[in-house]
């Protein structure tokens, strides 16, 4: 459906607040990934700074009345200071209008962070919180 259709290259930043919104709005949409909106706000630094990547398009097939979502790898910084993986659909005006990451110091760790596997899923620092 969109494998012609070009990935943005933009590594994009959000604070707390607008991951919020972004998850939100995901839930109402009902969109495939996403974190618990609850578990969100226990867990995310408040003044943290998460960044998204969009990694594919993803389309809902039963659902024609969405446009494609951009599924995103999401950097989540917790409450620890400590960086972890998720997932977040985004619609593409969502994306288009956050702040893209212009600093070669700030992108390029995240970028070796995503690249590397140097990060825990959300999943394993749950269990981490639980054991």
């Amino acid at each position: 459906m969109n494998a012609e259709r070009a990935l943005p290259g933009e590594l994009m930043a959000v604070d707390t607040p607008e991951l919020l919104r972004l998850e939100e709005r995901a839930a109402d949409l009902r969109l495939s990934q996403r974190l618990d909106q609850a578990w969100l706000r226990v867990h995310a630094a408040p003044d943290g700074r998460h960044y998204l990547r969009a990694v594919l398009w993803h389309g809902l097939s039963h659902r024609p009345e969405l446009p494609a979502q951009l599924r995103c790898e999401l950097v989540l910084e917790v409450r620890t200071g400590e960086q972890v993986l998720g997932l977040l659909d985004v619609l593409p005006e969502d994306f288009e209008r956050l702040s893209a990451v212009t600093s070669r110091d700030e992108g390029l760790p995240v970028a070796r962070l995503l690249g590397g596997g140097g990060l825990r899923p959300v999943r394993e620092y749950e269990e981490g919180l639980q054991g």
